[in-house]
């Protein structure tokens, strides 16, 4: 049966549209509806030709200012490749992929800039820091859609900054350069679902922000999520219990309830960026 652009919308946020019922899909609106993230993937090496027409499809994408603030380090050696792997031992599907990329958020290079045509980087470091991290997952974005429009599958990797000195260190990184996201990439060797968004009436807001159904939103949506995509396991058992009725938002509370990733922050304020 041809899914209609109804049936794609329904799947993805587990809801009954009325729009699109009697309209196809463009086969972008295809590609991005229909996406997840793939965690198993073939051994088939990807060509050089592919992955360099897959960069330069990511290095189109918009770059604030035209400062393009990014860099990405493809891991070819083997001996950097399973340094980083198994820093990442809970991620199996890292040791599969053909593939594997780290995103940087680059200020360093726009600095020098300014040194070569004799200038000073005056740009506040907080707003310098959300201009190279919003770059670098831009183009990131852009090569899953190109890598996905290859017939390839993508994962991104944010656990990198939460090993940020090792990875800093095995990518041999400069100050005001820093890790945003790994990727994994390959052919997929699984189809598995598509993950439930939450409604768009609680994430697009019309005029000004309104969230005064918070509440009902999100049960209603934990209730949908959960008979589509169900946890297997509940975080923090240890510390909270095992929750009766265990959703999304029940994870994502535990998830969010402990610091994180403070090797990178320090990292952030210690080198380029000292955000106060």
């Amino acid at each position: 049966m041809t899914e209609t652009l109804k049936n794609l919308i329904d799947s993805r946020f587990a809801t009954d549209q009325e729009i699109g019922r009697e309209r196809l899909p463009t086969p972008m609106q295809s590609l991005l509806l229909g996406h997840r993230s793939r965690r198993r993937f073939k051994p088939d090496p990807i060509s050089d030709e592919t992955m360099t027409t897959l960069l330069a499809c990511a290095l189109s994408a918009p770059a604030k200012s035209d400062l393009q603030q990014v860099s990405i380090i493809r891991f070819t050696d083997p001996t950097k490749r399973e340094a980083i792997m198994d820093l990442m031992p809970g991620m199996p599907w890292m040791k599969e992929t053909p593939e594997f990329l780290l995103f940087c958020g680059d200020g360093r290079r726009v600095r020098r800039v300014c040194e070569l045509r004799g200038t000073d980087f005056a740009h506040d470091p907080l707003d310098a820091f959300v201009n190279a991290a919003a770059d670098a997952a831009i183009v990131m974005q852009t090569f899953i859609i190109a890598a996905e429009a290859e017939g390839l599958g993508c994962c991104p990797i944010s656990g990198v900054r939460e090993v940020n000195d090792e990875i800093v260190a095995i990518a041999e990184l400069p100050d005001e350069v820093f890790p945003f996201a790994g990727l994994c990439v390959g052919v997929p060797a699984d189809d598995p679902w598509i993950s439930v968004r939450l409604p768009m009436s609680l994430t697009v807001h019309e005029n000004s922000y309104d969230d005064s159904a918070f509440e009902e939103e999100v049960r209603d949506y934990d209730a949908r999520r959960a008979a589509v995509n169900p946890h297997k396991r509940q975080r923090g058992v240890d510390k909270w219990g095992e929750a009766s009725d265990y959703g999304w938002s029940t994870d994502k509370a535990r998830q969010t309830a402990s610091k994180d990733r403070l090797s990178f922050c320090r990292y952030i304020l210690n080198h380029g960026y000292p955000i106060k």
